[in-house]
């Protein structure tokens, strides 16, 4: 069975993304793994020497009941839309978001990390905060992020960006297997600028090769790309967009504050983010 980490705060963007995450996981036949990090203030020994070991002890107790409270209310929720026989476990860590995140994929064998989005300025440093801010540059597994605007609806189509590289294939086929599963389909996007260098025997080729599968191929003429994948999303009724990491220079010029405005508010959609092998 496959694996899903969703990290909570128990926010509101948060409880969106539970949605999501839970038929997400009817969708893969996976089981979740709901993560909830905090972090503990330092205080200095000096000051406290008495009752130093007591704060923290109190802080962790508090955390605790808080997580033990809420996670009632997720199971009410899945019960609420029938999925309450998907298998939910907890984690608990103290520590920093990305660390933890991390390090629970490594531990627990992931497949997938769901998270919820709460503003343009969460959305941005999602994709291109620091390596250590990043959840995007924190973790080798596939991340679907739910802006908080984004209810959920079935999946009828899912948008995926190529630039019909050889590795790019490996990507659709993951994306085309999910697909099967909710009867979707998916329309692939090239954004052809100027200064394209894929030729149009590489594009043939591809399609050759996909030619039996549910997909459609669109390639747009265009130097905005951005502005061009916003249309592509807003007219073809694009319900997921898929992504490949690329080369981190691209990747961070996509997802700059303008186009996460557009992509959280105007067309609020989750992003699937595939990693390179």
């Amino acid at each position: 069975m496959k694996k899903i980490l969703f990290p909570t705060d128990f926010s509101d963007a948060a409880t969106n993304a539970f949605v999501h995450a839970l038929e997400f996981a009817k969708v893969v036949k996976a089981e979740l793994i709901l993560l909830h990090t905090f972090e503990i203030p330092v205080y200095d020994s000096q000051f406290f020497p008495e009752n130093y070991a007591s704060i923290y002890s109190s802080i962790e107790l508090a955390k605790f009941e808080m997580f033990k409270d809420e996670i009632p209310k997720l199971r009410t929720i899945a019960a609420e839309r029938n999925l309450d026989d998907i298998v939910i476990k907890h984690r608990l860590m103290d520590g920093d978001l990305i660390y933890n995140l991390k390090n629970a994929v490594e531990e627990d064998h992931i497949d997938f990390v769901i998270m919820g989005t709460n503003s343009v300025s969460d959305w941005t440093k999602f994709f291109t905060g620091s390596n250590t801010e990043s959840v995007i540059s924190g973790v080798e597994v596939p991340v679907l992020c739910v802006p908080i605007e984004a209810k959920y609806k079935k999946v009828k189509t899912i948008g995926f960006t190529t630039r019909y590289r050889e590795k790019d294939k490996k990507e659709l086929k993951k994306i085309l297997k999910i697909a099967k599963k909710t009867d979707a389909k998916v329309k692939s996007l090239y954004v052809k600028t100027s200064n394209s260098d894929v030729t149009e025997e590489t594009r043939k080729e591809f399609e050759r090769e996909f030619a039996a599968e549910n997909v459609e191929f669109l390639v747009l003429p265009s130097d905005e790309v951005k502005e061009t994948i916003l249309d592509f999303v807003l007219y073809k009724d694009i319900d997921i967009l898929t992504t490949i990491t690329h080369k981190r220079s691209f990747f961070e010029s996509l997802f700059d504050s303008s186009f996460s405005k557009k992509i959280t508010k105007e067309v609020p959609i989750p992003i699937l983010v595939m990693h390179e092998d």
